[in-house]
């Protein structure tokens, strides 16, 4: 690739790291680095991607924060396991592994500690010491499982929109998600007021119309609450109010969605390319409990996003019964999310509250103030419990600040954790 040097990466390790004798997966990682520096020279840089089920970045060039990393480090895109070049998890592969109980005990190695164990076994395979890590999203929930479990892996650490509860259940999460998206449909609607009349609209549409998605399934009103997935960012959300413009088409049979629309909207709401997001998205919040649909319970009293709501609201990131009905993708795993949601062994501790507390490793981390995924206050709550953590709180920024100034962030934040910003 023009402009970047990469390296690929593969590794054998164990599925249970308790039990290194055990069946074994494979994982792929891709070492990207300036072509003018000798990466043998560059300390390395870890990062950890968003998700769960999220696949390593595939950039196409030095931009971005990845630009501003690799003028002192190389990077580590690892895709984690289940995903990408990775031994893959899908309707495809699981059922190799046995029937329903054998895939979702499979699944159970799937988590944040499980994650850092791989990230351990390959910086020991890559004659690495301490190394950096980077954080996003869920990947800042697998920095925190690497501080508690693995700090002496690290040298330090960054976290953008990552800093998750460290305790207590999945619905203190989604009741925090779905206040701050009323806040956020309401921002949305008042830069956009056109496009409230055409959401409602489009949602008693489809209600009421056959129309089908390329991947031939009904398009349902759910599914169109999905869009909501745009409010995560400072300039995607300009991005929904362009795909709205063009919904609607005149035909001979009256009004209907136009094929581009519907083309757009079919990439937004299927699990496909990701589906142990689905699969195991409550399960990044649970330590020894079972998650039991804690977005759709927490949704049910929300009376403003049901979908025949006077004037539905848009929902977003978090996964409900109905995708594992809807979604061709993950029809066949619908025994297997069940059986997730209801599942009470398997889900460890995911932290360390005590190590966390003595913790020694540098830490810096970006809180966006009206983050909706990853709630504000949740994270202060969890920048506090970790000793010497540093905080750079930011109003400027949603979820996926990254997108929006990468650069930025990062330099932010690596002179933030090296005690070189206020």
């Amino acid at each position: 690739m023009r402009g970047v040097q990469m390296r690929d990466h593969h590794f054998t390790v164990p599925l249970d790291h308790a039990f290194p004798a055990g069946p074994t997966i494979e994982l792929f990682a891709r070492e990207l680095s300036d072509p003018a520096r000798d990466a043998t020279e560059l300390p390395w840089l870890l990062f950890l991607q968003g998700g769960p089920g999220g696949r390593g970045n595939r950039p196409l060039g030095l931009n971005g924060w990845l630009g501003e990393a690799s003028k002192n480090f190389r990077v580590l895109m690892l895709d984690q396991r289940g995903t990408g070049l990775s031994t893959p998890a899908s309707r495809q592969t699981l059922p190799l592994v046995g029937d329903t109980a054998a895939q979702a005990d499979y699944l159970s190695h799937f988590r944040a500690p499980d994650i850092v164990a791989d990230a351990e076994f390959i910086r020991r395979a890559l004659g690495s010491g301490p190394w950096s890590v980077f954080g996003q999203s869920y990947g800042g929930f697998c920095a925190l499982s690497y501080l508690s479990f693995a700090p002496e892996g690290l040298k330090e650490v960054l976290v953008t929109g990552g800093l998750g509860p460290l305790n207590g259940p999945a619905d203190q999460v989604y009741e925090a998600t779905f206040r701050r998206l009323v806040a956020r449909n309401a921002e949305y609607f008042a830069r956009y007021p056109q496009d409230r009349a055409l959401v409602t609209r489009l949602m008693r549409h489809v209600a009421a119309v056959h129309e089908a998605l390329p991947t031939g399934e009904r398009l349902t009103p759910e599914r169109v609450q999905m869009l909501g997935n745009y409010f995560g960012g400072n300039t995607r959300i300009d991005a929904l109010h362009y795909l709205l413009e063009d919904a609607f088409v005149s035909t001979p049979d009256g009004d209907r969605l136009s094929d581009s629309f519907l083309s757009q909207l079919s990439a937004l709401v299927t699990r496909a390319a990701n589906p142990l997001y689905a699969l195991m998205h409550e399960s990044i919040y649970v330590q020894g409990v079972a998650s039991n649909w804690a977005a759709a319970r927490v949704l049910a009293g929300r009376p403003h996003f049901a979908p025949d709501a006077p004037e539905p609201l848009l929902t977003g990131e978090a996964v409900y019964p109905w995708y594992f009905e809807q979604d061709p993708s993950l029809v066949p795993l619908r025994g297997l999310a069940e059986l997730l949601a209801a599942r009470t062994e398997g889900w460890g501790p995911l932290y360390d509250e005590g190590q966390l507390a003595r913790n020694t490793v540098p830490v810096a981390a970006a809180v966006y103030s009206d983050d909706i995924y990853v709630d504000r206050d949740l994270s202060m709550a969890t920048a506090a419990a970790v000793r010497g953590l540093r905080v750079w709180e930011s109003a400027d920024f949603h979820h996926d600040g990254i997108a929006d100034d990468g650069e930025g962030i990062f330099a932010r934040l690596l002179e933030l954790v090296r005690g070189e910003a206020a």
